[in-house]
């Protein structure tokens, strides 16, 4: 008697595995090809922002290139017209992101993402040092308004609480002729007093596709090893 292996495939099995493996190897590629887009938006940034000072766009300029670009200003800060920008953390700490328009030497007006405060120095006068007068130079990053992101709360105007950059409704707000197409993160020079806390930047962006291409991989091997050890028959021949 000698026993001998044999792969029959049955039609139930074969109709759910064949479509399950090709969209799981699929996703695993799409994964592979976030994770070199990812990648590379990732070194455009750090490219941009070792790059020297720019001067500020023109207003009505093409920007799509020059977000991340440093700009050096000169000019006055409006602090009386910050604005909050809410839920925002830093090392696990919750806190706002103050935003105050800034008022250059050519008339120009836009908004300037200053940096981090904890909860209990929203108020300026609980951080008055930080509450610069007169002319001064802030050197800092161009950024485009992304508008909200998925499941991100409403803005709240009236209690001058913002989940998201709006720029047209944040000049309504302030009453002021801030430009709508850029504002500038502030740069990480410390603020008398220390707060805010500047260079609040993200130039990393989270990238774990590399580990979900390979999950996606396992999936499918996993699955077509289980497809073919379930269709393995043992069957015994009988030699005459």
């Amino acid at each position: 008697m000698l026993s001998k292996l044999r792969f029959r495939p049955t039609l139930r099995p074969t109709l759910f595995t064949v479509p399950a493996v090709i969209v799981m190897v699929g996703l695993c590629v799409w994964q592979v090809q976030r994770l070199f887009w990812k990648e590379g938006l990732i070194a455009e940034r750090q490219a941009r922002v070792a790059e020297a000072p720019i001067a500020l766009p023109a207003a009505g300029s093409d920007l799509s290139d020059l977000e991340f670009r440093k700009v050096r200003l000169e000019g006055s800060f409006q602090h009386d017209k910050e604005l909050y920008l809410g839920a925002r953390s830093l090392n696990g700490n919750p806190g706002y992101q103050i935003l105050t328009p800034f008022t250059l030497a050519d008339g120009q007006v836009l908004l300037i993402n200053r940096g981090w405060v904890p909860v209990e120095r929203k108020l300026p006068e609980h951080r008055a040092e930080g509450q610069v007068a007169g002319p001064v130079a802030v050197e800092g990053l161009v950024r485009l308004p992304r508008g909200a992101a998925f499941m991100q709360p409403d803005n709240e105007p009236q209690h001058n609480m913002w989940f998201f950059i709006d720029l047209p409704a944040m000049a309504g707000h302030a009453a002021l002729p801030l430009r709508t197409d850029l504002y500038v993160d502030a740069g990480p020079a410390e603020n008398p007093g220390g707060y805010p806390l500047g260079g609040q930047t993200r130039i990393e962006l989270p990238n774990d596709h590399l580990q979900y291409a390979i999950t996606w991989g396992l999936l499918a091997l996993a699955l077509i090893v289980i497809y073919v050890a379930y269709h393995l028959k043992l069957e015994r021949e009988r030699r005459s």
